[in-house]
């Protein structure tokens, strides 16, 4: 069961709603709409909890984020290539 819904009036630039209109498909403008609304509230909740953590145990050092980065590229390769160690 879906959540209930209620209507709202936006103001966004025409090329952008266009954009977003022409991409919408089968489930409309307001479920796209809606759905970029969504994504950009989970990457709001994600910056808010990394700026905690990086308050309570400092920022992560660039060569950590490219180990990590490296290590999550290399899982996905062996995925891809149907490895049973694959993350």
């Amino acid at each position: 069961m879906s959540e209930p819904t209620s209507k709202y009036s936006i103001t966004m630039p025409r090329d952008i709603a266009e954009a977003a209109k022409a991409r919408s498909g089968p489930s409309g403008l307001s479920a796209y709409v809606a759905a970029a609304v969504a994504r950009q509230i989970e990457r709001d909740n994600l910056n808010e909890l990394i700026q905690v953590a990086e308050a309570e145990h400092g920022p992560i050092a660039d060569d950590e984020i490219r180990s990590l980065r490296d290590e999550l590229h290399r899982a996905r390769s062996e995925q891809a290539r149907g490895g049973a160690n694959a993350a």
